[in-house]
């Protein structure tokens, strides 16, 4: 079987997939590398490229997705199938790169929680039942992770590049899914990656946001496996 590597969000762990990753690792081999260690996406895709299998099927969900697109730019032909989870193949706006300085002299200053709490996580979810554990398990992953990879991450998304060319020059089997309210990568992020990809399916799963995987995980997994066994 292909092994699978999942990539996850922003200040994010393997915790993000641990749906999936009980679901799908009696079939297939998981791996979950984290997006820690240096400051440009550029870096995190070698570090992930020199950790992986010579081939492989890739999953990244946002930030992760954003990583997995370089992999895709650096070496197209390691990658098996490539799954694209609320995330956006374009450079960062520059307002959106105006709120980073801000976010990351306030983590360096003792104030991660803070960010966290009332500035990001917020943001990434739909209302439902499950909200409040939800935003626990993601604060509790950005703290594991701490104020540096905050900084890191921060940096590295600040500066990277649009990957429209990369899309459009792949064509292995690919999945492009979003939660239906994701706010942060909206809809028109995504039918822009399915448009471009020559070889994709899209899917938007119902009653969740920015963290389908989490919000929705069984919707997701099915998404997943299809992906996986078409």
């Amino acid at each position: 079987m292909t092994p699978v590597v999942f990539l996850p969000g922003m200040m994010c762990d393997a915790r993000l997939f641990g749906p999936q990753i009980d679901a799908l690792s009696a079939r297939y081999p998981v791996m979950c590398h984290p997006l820690v260690g240096t400051d440009t996406i550029e870096g995190l895709a070698r570090q992930v490229l020199d950790a992986s299998p010579q081939r492989f099927a890739l999953a990244g969900l946002s930030m992760g997705g954003i990583v997995a697109m370089e992999i895709l730019r650096q070496a197209p032909d390691r990658v098996d199938r490539l799954a694209l989870l609320d995330t956006n193949p374009l450079a960062e706006k520059d307002d959106v790169k105006a709120k980073r300085l801000p976010q990351i002299k306030a983590a360096q200053s003792g104030e991660l929680r803070r960010v966290m709490r009332d500035e990001m996580k917020p943001n990434y979810l739909a209302d439902g039942p499950n909200q409040g554990a939800i935003l626990d398990l993601c604060m509790v992953m950005a703290t594991d992770l701490g104020p540096e990879v905050f900084v890191d991450q921060s940096r590295a998304l600040a500066a990277r590049r649009d990957q429209c060319d990369t899309l459009r020059a792949y064509a292995g089997p690919s999945l492009v899914l979003m939660g239906e309210d994701d706010s942060l990568c909206p809809m028109d992020r995504h039918t822009l990656m399915h448009d471009l990809l020559t070889n994709s399916t899209l899917s938007v799963i119902q009653g969740a946001g920015h963290l389908p995987t989490l919000e929705q995980p069984q919707d997701t997994t099915a998404a997943l496996r299809h992906w996986l066994e078409t």
